[in-house]
């Protein structure tokens, strides 16, 4: 019996951009910043990014906006969710059982740890350049570093979709 192999060449996904920001504040702080210094509105969105792991449910809190008159859509996520464990201990002791708990990092895009903040950027046209924006996002007095990430490295790009 014959078999047959469908192959995709078409690649669905749509191109955006990805910014890496480097910054110990809050993400409301830092929401609040960039709505300051680069002439935008984001706003939390009523839904956060939210993933299950092993049981625990690991949420990252997303920022949203759309410049309806350059076509852009930015959305702003944070890299880092902490999440606490909870776990029951019983020993013959004193105290028979005790509570532990146990604080976890995850990650939205695990290959880039050290990053604190993502910036995605997808428009229909390529109104503004990457580079101003980039050079915006630094010259935020709290950010300490931001720039571009390629794309094509990224081995869970999938974390990336937002809709």
């Amino acid at each position: 019996m014959a078999n047959y192999k469908l192959l995709f060449d078409e690649d669905f996904e749509e191109p955006f951009e990805l910014i890496a920001i480097h910054c110990s504040e809050e993400d409301y702080k830092l929401a609040y910043l960039m709505n300051r210094n680069l002439n935008m509105r984001l706003k939390r969105s009523k839904t956060d990014l939210d993933f299950s792991s092993n049981g625990l449910l690991i949420t990252f809190p997303l920022y949203e906006f759309e410049d309806v008159h350059k076509y852009t859509h930015f959305y702003l996520v944070a890299n880092k969710c902490k999440s606490v464990e909870a776990g029951l201990q019983s020993s013959d002791g004193l105290f028979a059982e005790m509570l532990s708990e146990k604080s976890r990092t995850h990650y939205l895009l695990p290959e880039y740890k050290k990053v604190d903040y993502f910036l995605k950027i997808f428009s229909d046209f390529e109104t503004e350049s990457l580079h101003k924006i980039i050079s915006e996002i630094n010259d935020i007095k709290q950010v300490i570093s931001a720039y571009s990430v390629a794309i094509d490295n990224i081995k869970s790009k999938n974390n990336l979709i937002f809709d």
